[in-house]
């Protein structure tokens, strides 16, 4: 997740003091996609020490409809026992193994074969996401250079893999991206990001018809701004317009801080591109405005919120994916990274969602 002072000093020149922040061998792997696009995934994490294993895990997924899942690493635990279930797969590379990708194309072909092909037809695979939250501006800087040769070496063992088209390769960054997000309409990316690395990456998604995935968090916005966000604008409940931008109008958080990224892509040239909301969600404990309450205000209106779209997109569904499946009590940093699971490790829910 992206740092509360990175989101600090990125809002910070964005506010309004005067209101509120705003085919091949493999063509029996092909498969209709039973879901629609505003399906929502679960982010599983695996950073606890009290955590039910991996096959109860997926049939927590199945039992509850949840037919999209992102995983951080290849857990072969997790890929087996989703062998013949109707779940989409999001897989990443950790950050670490982004040199040793980049390093030549035999090592790019041997992970997808490992961790792919090896899998097919069995398991559905929907993206691999290379690298998470990778940036020159944040504190992943060191693995900025590998991460376009990474995506070039992995995209060209998807091509040799006979998945061209099926699997999409992309990678997931915060928002730390973005120079300026307020208003929406006047979004763009850092300049000091663009020229020699998110430039670039933009033109291999384009070419590859692949989405930008972005983490994206109203809660961190809203800690961080309290004076200047309403609680309501960030949980979805607000009653009435908080920001008008043009002839777009704002009653969420989520809503414009999406925008602002779309209004940032058109100023760099990318503006069909599509964008998965590769995370997002709401902490139960260990910060301000955290509890259960407030976690099951926001995650149930973005269930129903993301088949709508957004003032700048309306009636465009957002692909998303909620972090996460349970909290994690081995996760470092500050206490509230422990308490965004929608499960108990012992497998209880702490509230309905209606994952349809």
């Amino acid at each position: 997740m992206i740092s509360l002072l990175v989101i600090g000093l990125l809002l910070a020149t964005n506010l309004q003091p005067s209101g509120p922040l705003l085919s091949s061998p493999m063509t029996r792997y092909r498969y209709c996609h039973l879901v629609s696009q505003a399906q929502v995934g679960v982010c599983y994490g695996i950073l606890g020490d009290n955590l039910p294993p991996a096959e109860e895990v997926v049939a927590l997924f199945m039992e509850n409809n949840i037919r999209r899942i992102r995983l951080y690493d290849p857990n072969v635990a997790a890929l087996n026992a989703l062998r013949g279930k109707n779940i989409e797969v999001m897989l990443g590379i950790p950050n670490v193994d982004l040199p040793d990708i980049a390093a030549s194309q035999a090592n790019a072909d041997s992970w997808v074969q490992r961790n792919v092909q090896d899998y097919l037809p069995d398991v559905k695979f929907r993206y691999i996401v290379v690298g998470n939250e990778v940036s020159p501006t944040n504190d992943n800087s060191r693995f900025s250079f590998f991460l376009l040769p990474a995506m070039a070496s992995i995209q060209m063992a998807v091509s040799r893999a006979g998945l061209d088209g099926e699997v999409k390769v992309s990678s997931s960054f915060d928002t730390s991206i973005l120079g300026n997000s307020f208003p929406p309409s006047a979004g763009s990316f850092r300049r000091e990001a663009r020229d020699q690395f998110l430039d670039p990456i933009l033109w291999f998604l384009s070419r590859n018809n692949a989405p930008l995935m972005v983490n994206l968090y109203p809660y961190f916005t809203y800690i961080v701004n309290v004076d200047n966000v309403r609680l309501d604008y960030a949980l979805f409940t607000a009653s009435n317009v908080q920001v008008t931008d043009g002839k777009l109008n704002y009653q969420n958080m989520f809503d414009a801080m999406l925008d602002s990224i779309y209004s940032a892509l058109e100023e760099a040239g990318h503006g069909a591109m599509e964008i998965v909301v590769s995370e997002t969600g709401w902490p139960s404990d260990g910060g301000t405005a955290t509890s259960i309450e407030n976690e099951i205000v926001y995650n149930t209106n973005l269930l129903q919120h993301v088949k709508e779209g957004t003032p700048k997109r309306p009636n465009k569904p957002i692909e998303t994916y909620v972090f996460a499946m349970f909290d994690e009590n081995l996760k470092t940093g500050p206490e509230i990274e422990k308490h965004w699971g929608l499960f108990s490790p012992g497998k209880q829910m702490k509230f309905p969602l209606p994952f349809t």
